[in-house]
């Protein structure tokens, strides 16, 4: 399972982001966005290999980053998420 959290945009350049999340920044393809416009302040969903592929509700984004801040703050490990599942 993989977990994609939303990045901000803070630069803009030729097929190419770099995002920010929880303190850390990347670079990111912006291939998969085909011809959608992407600027800077708006948030992407990332998968692993670095390539956004949806562009979020700013408002959405916010609620869910404050979500999974709320979460690790309590010390909820997200690789024990679904344990109790099994």
């Amino acid at each position: 399972m993989c977990l994609a959290a939303p990045s901000l945009v803070i630069e803009v350049g030729d097929g190419v982001a770099v995002t920010e999340c929880f303190g850390q920044r990347r670079q990111v393809s912006l291939l998969l966005l085909g011809d959608e416009t992407v600027a800077v302040g708006d948030y992407l969903l990332i998968q692993a290999g670095g390539f956004a592929f949806e562009r979020l509700d700013p408002a959405q984004a916010q609620e869910t980053l404050a979500l999974m801040e709320e979460l690790m703050a309590q010390g909820t490990d997200a690789r024990s998420w679904g344990e109790d599942l099994a």
